[in-house]
């Protein structure tokens, strides 16, 4: 009897293939709703960061529509035109009412209407600055959590008292609908929408195009006392900012931070606060959650050791505080962003 050849290795179809790709983002409509009187910075907020902040692919497309005539005047004064109606409302995952010109007038009914249909239908709906306070009037706020700019956030808890109003918060999204505060909180808001939708790597990448920090969490105070402390304290402070995030694997507490700074623990506290915006802890929840985000997209370390080198200790600590900010699971985030 002839002897069989010997079998031939074939590479497997994972190797002939090469390293897996993260896939395609499917494509995400946008439409952003302007009106007589816009901020031109407002009505560039979406614009510059769900388009040119991202390199390609992108899979947003943008689509600016008038809730009223055209053509509109901005506050600048020019004249804009050549805009969607509002049925492009009916096609998008995604509507921004980027601001409103009198939180006292009461939006068009066609507007409102169209916002409750693209809200019955599941896209996710946009209020920014005093963009809230128009889908407070198209009732979608209704039992839900919102904020606005502080100037206008005690106008709202009185005018639309079956909101929960939280003046003090940069954005919040509850049940399909987001909010944020005023102007440049804005710009975090739609970052936080690229980070859910693409992924904490292309959100920090747009965000350094845009020459802004790359990720303030919603629960971030509005205002920040001082952003850049001048004292030697508020100096010495910043640095150690920097060192902690260049440790967050080293277990940290507020003692140990404040012996590092050389500062009391009171004093720490609010110099902290100052600087940040938000607690110790907070803070340091929400850097190891970024640095837990960036280890599952760009590397195959196991759970377990993403959770150590992000500073949780234990693979249960990551899930649980990762599933509290994220309504998701570490392993669900790296295959929704890895492929």
């Amino acid at each position: 009897m002839a002897s069989s050849a010997p079998p031939v290795a074939r590479p497997s179809s994972r190797a002939a293939r090469g390293p897996a790709r993260p896939p395609a983002p499917r494509p995400v409509g946008v439409a952003v709703v302007a009106f007589e009187g816009i901020s031109s910075f407002h009505l560039a907020v979406p614009g510059v960061v769900f388009g040119e902040s991202l390199k390609p692919p992108n899979p947003f497309t943008l689509r600016i529509c008038a809730a009223e005539p055209q053509p509109l005047r901005t506050s600048a004064g020019y004249q804009i035109s050549g805009l969607a109606s509002l049925r492009a409302l009916q096609q998008a995952q995604i509507v921004v009412v980027p601001s409103w010109r009198n939180v006292a007038e009461r939006p068009p009914q066609a507007l409102l209407q169209a916002l409750r249909a693209a809200h019955a239908r599941g896209a996710l709906v946009v209020g920014l600055c005093l963009g809230a306070h128009v889908l407070a009037e198209a009732g979608l706020l209704h039992g839900r959590r919102a904020t606005t700019h502080w100037e206008y956030a005690r106008e709202m808890a009185a005018r639309f008292p079956q909101v929960q109003v939280q003046p003090d918060v940069l954005y919040v999204e509850d049940g399909g609908v987001m909010t944020s505060a005023g102007t440049a909180a804005g710009l975090d808001a739609c970052l936080q929408i690229v980070r859910e939708r693409l992924g904490a790597e292309r959100a920090n990448q747009a965000a350094r195009r845009l020459v802004i920090p790359p990720h303030r969490e919603g629960g971030q105070a509005q205002f920040i006392e001082q952003p850049l402390p001048l004292t030697a304290g508020g100096s010495r402070l910043a640095r150690l900012v920097e060192r902690v995030r260049e440790r967050l694997h080293e277990p940290h507490d507020l003692d140990g931070l404040a012996a590092e700074a050389r500062m009391s623990r009171r004093s720490f506290t609010r110099q902290f606060k100052a600087l940040t915006g938000t607690s110790v802890l907070q803070w340091l929840l929400s850097e190891r959650l970024q640095r837990a985000q960036q280890l599952l997209e760009q590397t195959d370390q196991s759970i377990e050791r993403v959770a150590e080198l992000a500073g949780f200790g234990s693979a249960e600590a990551l899930r649980h505080h990762f599933r509290a900010a994220f309504d998701r699971t570490p392993t669900q985030w790296r295959r929704q962003f890895r492929g």
